[in-house]
C-alpha cells in the first residue's frame, strides 16, 4: 500500500441508483463545483459508449452538473489522441462507467492517455469507477472467477489495473453474485493485499489519508490475509478447493470506515464527512 493515497477516488460497486435518491452520484457531484468544473464520463468499458453516456449526461445534468464531456476511446490510437489527452488535462473528476475492465487496461495500459490520467490523479482529478470501473481502479485487478462456487484453487484471473491505488483488490457487485469465494482466492494468491468486495448500490470513498468511508444501501466486506497460517494454494490440483486459515473479514456498512495503512476498521461514531 503506498504510503499516502495520491487523491480521492469513489469506488462503487456497481448498479448505483439512477432513479430515486441517487444517494452515490449526489456523492460524485458535491465533490467538484457543479458550475464550473470540468466532468468527465469515460465509456471506454462498455461496448455501448452511445448509451452509457448519453444516460450518465442525463443524470449529472439533474443533479446540477453544467459541464460534461464524453472520453469514448474505442482504440489504442486513440489514447494517444491530443483531444482525449486535454481532455483529461481539463477534467476535475473521471467517471468510468461499467462493462470490462479488460477493454479499460488494454486500451489505455501504457499511453500517452494511460501517463496524463496518472499524472492528473496526482494533480487533484478525482476518480470515479462503477463495476468495471471499479474494479480497474487497483494495481491488480479481477478479470475473470467463477460467481456463487466454493473457491477453488486458482481458478481466478488477474491482470494488471489502472494502478490507482495499491495493496487491494476489489470486486463488484459482490453479494448479489455470490463472490466471496473468488476473492478469498484472490487474497489467498496474494496475502500481503486486502480484498474487498463492494455490494450493488454501494460505494468506498478514499481520501489522500488511505481511509474510506462507506455509503449507500449495501455492504463492503474487507478480507485480510495478512495472518494467514496456511493455504492448499498451487497450481497443481487447480480443481480442488481452497484450504485457508486464519484469514480475518470485517463487514461494513454505511457510516463505518476503514484505514487501508493500519488495516484496521473505523466504528460508526468515527465517521466524518471530512474523510470523504
Amino acid at each position: 500500500m503506498k504510503e499516502i493515497v495520491e487523491g480521492k477516488l469513489i469506488i462503487i460497486g456497481g448498479a448505483e441508483d439512477k432513479q430515486g435518491s441517487k444517494e452515490i452520484l449526489k456523492e460524485v457531484c458535491q465533490s467538484i463545483n457543479k458550475e464550473k468544473d470540468l466532468l468527465v464520463i469515460a465509456t471506454i468499458a462498455t461496448e455501448n459508449p452511445k448509451e452509457a453516456g448519453e444516460n450518465y449526461t442525463k443524470v449529472f445534468h439533474e443533479l446540477g452538473v453544467e459541464n460534461i464531456s464524453i472520453l469514448n476511446v474505442k482504440d489504442r490510437e486513440e489514447s494517444h489522441s491530443e483531444e482525449n489527452i486535454n481532455m483529461l488535462k481539463k477534467a476535475a473528476l473521471v467517471f468510468f462507467t461499467g462493462g470490462d475492465q479488460l477493454r479499460i487496461t488494454s486500451i489505455l495500459g501504457g499511453t500517452p492517455l494511460h501517463e496524463e490520467l496518472k499524472n492528473s490523479y496526482i494533480r487533484g482529478c478525482i476518480y470515479v469507477g462503477t463495476s468495471a470501473g471499479a474494479s480497474v481502479m487497483s494495481s491488480t485487478m479481477i478479470v475473470k472467477g467463477k460467481d456463487e462456487e466454493s473457491p477453488k484453487k486458482c481458478t481466478l484471473k488477474m491482470a494488471p489495473g489502472l494502478g490507482l491505488i495499491d495493496g487491494v483488490i476489489i470486486d463488484q457487485h459482490f453479494a448479489q453474485r455470490g463472490r466471496i469465494g473468488r476473492l478469498l482466492v484472490g487474497v489467498a494468491e496474494n496475502p500481503g493485499t486486502l480484498g474487498i468486495g463492494i455490494d450493488e448500490d454501494t460505494a468506498i470513498i478514499v481520501d489522500n489519508k488511505g481511509v474510506f468511508n462507506v455509503l449507500g444501501s449495501g455492504a463492503v466486506y474487507v478480507i485480510d490475509g495478512y495472518n494467514i497460517s496456511y493455504s492448499n494454494v498451487s497450481e497443481q490440483y487447480q480443481e480442488e478447493l481452497l484450504s485457508i486459515f486464519d484469514v480475518k473479514m470485517h463487514v461494513l456498512k454505511e457510516g463505518n470506515g476503514f484505514n487501508l495503512l493500519t488495516r484496521r476498521p473505523l466504528e460508526e461514531e468515527g465517521y466524518s464527512n471530512e474523510n470523504s
